[in-house]
C-alpha cells in the first residue's frame, strides 16, 4: 500500500510541478507585457518551479488532484497601461496557460493511443507505462487547475475576470467579498460543493480533449 502511494506521488509530481510553474509564469509574463515589471524583477518570469511553489498549496494539489495553489505573483496595477484590463489579462493568463498545456498533453495522449504499439516496442515497459500515466495526469491536472481557478471567488483568477465584466457599482459590491473569499472557498471545498460543481466540467473537458478516453 505504501509502495503504491510512493509510486503515485512520483508519477504525479512532474505534471503537478509543471502545471503550477507554467500557471504562475504566465501570470508574471503577462503582467510584464502589460507594463508592470514587478514580477520580472523578482525573478518570477521563469519556469524554475522553486520560484513559484507554495508548500501547502502544492501538497493540497498532490492530495486532491484538483485543488492547489502556488505563491501569488506580485503585481502593481498602477504600472498597467489600462489598470482594469491589465488585471483581467493577467488573471486569465494562468488558467489559459493550463488549458494550453492540457491540449499539449492531450495531443501526446493521442499519439500514444495511435502509435502505442510502436512506442511500446521502442521504449521499455518501465519507461512507456509511467510516461503514459504522467501524460494522462497532465491532461487532468491542467484542466482541473484551469477550471478551479476560474471559479469567481476571491482570491481565485475568476473573481478578477468577473470584476472586470461587471458594471462599476456591482464590481465594487463584489470586491467586498475579498476579505472573506478564502474562508468561503475552504468551506465550499470541505463541504464538497466545489467538487460537485467542478468535477463534471473537468471530466467533460478532459474527455473532449482526449477524444472520449475518460
Amino acid at each position: 500500500m505504501f509502495q503504491e502511494y510512493i509510486q503515485r506521488m512520483l508519477l504525479t509530481a512532474p505534471p503537478i510541478l509543471l502545471a503550477l510553474t507554467v500557471h504562475e509564469c504566465a501570470h508574471a509574463w503577462t503582467a510584464y507585457r502589460m507594463g508592470d515589471p514587478t514580477a520580472k524583477m523578482l525573478g518570477r518570469v521563469t519556469l524554475n518551479p522553486l520560484k513559484h511553489l507554495d508548500p501547502v498549496g502544492t501538497l493540497a494539489l498532490f492530495l486532491s488532484g484538483m485543488f492547489g495553489w502556488a505563491k501569488p505573483v506580485p503585481i502593481n496595477p498602477r504600472n498597467f497601461r489600462n489598470i482594469s484590463k491589465g488585471i483581467m489579462y493577467v488573471s486569465l493568463a494562468g488558467p489559459l496557460s493550463n488549458l494550453g498545456l492540457a491540449a499539449f498533453f492531450a495531443l501526446l495522449h493521442k499519439v500514444f493511443a495511435v502509435r502505442g504499439d510502436l512506442l511500446a516496442s521502442a521504449l521499455s515497459p518501465q519507461v512507456y507505462r509511467p510516461l503514459f500515466i504522467m501524460i494522462d495526469m497532465g491532461v487532468v491536472i491542467n484542466v482541473s487547475l484551469a477550471i478551479f481557478n476560474m471559479i469567481p471567488i476571491p482570491p481565485l483568477d475568476g473573481s478578477k475576470v468577473v470584476s472586470y465584466l461587471l458594471p462599476m457599482d456591482k464590481a465594487f459590491a463584489f470586491s467586498k467579498l475579498e476579505p472573506y473569499g478564502f474562508m468561503i472557498l475552504i468551506l465550499l471545498i470541505f463541504t464538497g460543493v466545489i467538487n460537485t460543481i467542478v468535477s463534471p466540467i473537468v471530466f467533460f473537458m478532459v474527455g473532449l480533449l482526449t477524444g472520449g478516453a475518460y
